[in-house]
């Protein structure tokens, strides 16, 4: 099960590409497209949105291309996934085909798709019922009958 969106994996598999790649220069967007076996114009606007929320600094220039805006241990995949949800593109990306997304990324998002699920798993609908009671969720509509087992 994918909880994350294509776009939101390419986003950190992004960020990581950059924080290991952008020394002593900025990462062009056209070798870190490559690497993801992905069109070169494809990552832009994924970029800029990284861009806008802080996570990366565009460096201009013949020489330019994309480093970290802070410290990567400041950086978590949480924001990475905000920034490229905000944006409001769609999903519409390419499963992006890399050894960075196939073994560490992939692997990260299936651990926490088990951790999703156990949290689901520890909710019933009785929990839920209980919950929506004490919220007062219905209390504008009348109360039918009671079928309580």
């Amino acid at each position: 099960m994918i909880l994350l969106s294509r776009r939101s994996q390419l986003a950190i598999a992004a960020v990581v590409d950059v924080a290991l790649h952008a020394r002593p220069t900025p990462v062009a967007a056209k070798a870190l497209a490559a690497r993801h076996n992905l069109p070169p114009r494809h990552l832009e606007t994924l970029l800029q949105a990284l861009v806008k929320a802080g996570i990366l600094k565009g460096v201009r220039g013949p020489r330019g291309g994309y480093e970290l805006a802070k410290e990567r241990r400041r950086i978590t995949a949480g924001e990475i996934v905000r920034a490229a949800m905000a944006d409001g593109a769609e999903d519409a990306d390419p499963a992006p085909d890399s050894k960075l997304v196939e073994q560490v990324i992939h692997p990260l998002v299936e651990k926490a798709g088990r951790h999703f699920l156990a949290e689901l798993d520890a909710v019933s609908v009785d929990d839920l019922c209980r919950e929506s009671g004490e919220k007062g969720v219905f209390e504008d509509m009348t109360t039918g009958a009671d079928f309580t087992i």
